[in-house]
């Protein structure tokens, strides 16, 4: 843990690439982890790619996950969201876009930018101007009546 290691030994050169090119160095923890955010466009907990590090046979903390995950999301590797103040999840798709959330299971899903039309945004308070735009389209299943 927290050694170096070289491509052979483990996961993508992509991965490698893409941890160097962030400017994070790599360990076998922070190639592990990232080897499955980063697989596929995904949304994942913390707790989900904990329990899957551990499933593999992983001897790994939560905290040490969110450790991990929060220091790619400050070398903009990944994104952190906060959608619905339960669960922070990471986004593995850093590129402008929205988001469908399932409200009963919580899931993701990305939506392209071309899919959401404003026509109209309020003016910013003097001296401020707009950043950006994060929208979560909340969805339930229809009911059967």
């Amino acid at each position: 843990m927290g050694t170096e290691i070289t491509v052979s030994q483990a996961a993508s050169p992509v991965v490698v690439s893409r941890l160097s090119a962030c400017g994070i160095r790599v360990t076998e923890q922070r190639l592990r982890i990232a080897s499955i955010l980063l697989c596929a466009p995904q949304h994942m907990s913390a707790e989900q790619i904990t329990e899957r590090l551990r499933r593999e046979g992983a001897r790994v903390s939560k905290a040490t996950v969110y450790n991990t995950l929060n220091l790619f999301a400050a070398h903009g590797l990944i994104r952190q969201l906060s959608v619905d103040g339960d669960c922070a999840w990471f986004d593995s798709n850093i590129g402008p876009h929205y988001h469908f959330q399932d409200e009963h299971t919580g899931a993701l899903k990305d939506v392209e930018l071309s899919d959401v039309q404003f026509s109209r945004l309020p003016e910013p308070p003097e001296g401020m101007e707009v950043a950006g735009i994060d929208l979560v389209i909340r969805l339930r299943r229809r009911s059967n009546g």
